[in-house]
């Protein structure tokens, strides 16, 4: 069953946790991997600059209606379902599980599968581009301030002094490295288009570096010894849960705003998607090495579930079409 596959990428950072499991840093290579880690992600965002085209960008932008939903979807709807789950949190696991629940939540959209998604349900491709691209640039800025509010909201603390230090920190290694992507797509945009391959191989093996380093950490610190099978499992029915309550709110507001089926199909999986490929970049800037490991447990589990169910919602979209 095809909407059964395993995502590769996930696949390769699984095996990343598993070699950090039993081959963790130590001693010079600590710091030699901090200096890789944070030049792979300079030239991550980088990369999605460069790939991110002003034309696709206005041929999507007309329908605000629609783009503004996705944001409030995004950035408002998810972290208040996100306090939810941790407020009834009956298993009572670690501050480190919930706490990743919460930047689970505040993560912008992923780019790339919510376009591909829209594309095979046959929805409207021009919308999904303009909107998945602006909730990743967007989130650069608003998830930190969102993961910030709700944490400090959680354990009744807000630090503004932390808050600005963090903005500071994302955008010197997150977007300024975009920003100077996108602006040199005047110089580089054929051969960006022309090596696509090769630039997702170069944003898979940055996320890896960040991977390695914060599981190298985590191990150390004793991961393994915190975080159960059942835990597992547990962070899996949860972001089960939670996918299905956000595709639900985002199904019944496309109705209740007249949206036509290509639009409704770009709420659903524009809205209801987390981006892993920005939220492990970001946990490294956020977070102390020591916790990465933990606090980007329900975003990877989350990927995965999201893959599974929304790659069946296009399938099912894409048979009524031809109906």
């Amino acid at each position: 069953m095809k909407f059964l596959k395993f995502d590769s990428m996930l696949f390769k950072i699984i095996i990343t946790v598993v070699l950090a499991s039993f081959i963790p840093l130590k001693g010079i290579f600590i710091t030699l991997f901090k200096y890789l880690t944070g030049i792979s992600i300079a030239i991550l965002f980088f990369m999605h600059g460069a790939k991110l085209s002003h034309k696709k960008i206005i041929l999507g932008s007309n329908n605000w209606k629609l783009h503004i939903w996705i944001m409030c979807s995004t950035f408002i709807i998810f972290p208040f379902l996100g306090l939810i789950l941790v407020w009834y949190d009956p298993l009572s696991v670690s501050s480190e599980i919930n706490n990743g629940f919460l930047y689970l939540c505040s993560m912008p959209a992923t780019v790339q599968s919510a376009i591909a998604f829209t594309s095979i349900a046959e929805g409207n491709v021009a919308a999904s581009i303009c909107s998945a691209s602006a909730s990743s640039l967007l989130g650069i800025f608003i998830s930190p301030l969102i993961i910030n509010l709700i944490l400090g909201l959680h354990i009744n603390i807000i630090n503004i002094d932390k808050e600005i230090q963090q903005i500071a920190k994302i955008i010197l290694q997150l977007f300024i490295p975009f920003l100077l992507g996108h602006i040199s797509r005047y110089w580089i945009s054929q051969w960006i288009d022309q090596n696509s391959n090769l630039i997702n191989k170069i944003d898979q093996i940055s996320i890896l570096f960040v991977v390695y380093s914060a599981f190298s950490k985590a191990v150390t610190n004793g991961i393994w010894c915190q975080v159960s099978a059942f835990t597992i499992l547990w962070i899996a029915i949860q972001c089960t849960i939670l996918l299905f309550f956000v595709l639900m709110i985002n199904y019944f507001a496309a109705k209740l705003l007249n949206f036509n089926r290509q639009d409704e199909i770009v709420v659903l999986f524009c809205g209801s998607k987390k981006s892993l490929a920005n939220g492990i970049p970001m946990a490294n800037v956020l977070f102390p090495t020591s916790t990465v490991g933990i606090i980007i447990l329900p975003l990877m589990i989350f990927h995965q579930v999201q893959l599974m169910v929304c790659s069946y919602i296009a399938q099912c979209y894409k048979r009524n079409n031809k109906i």
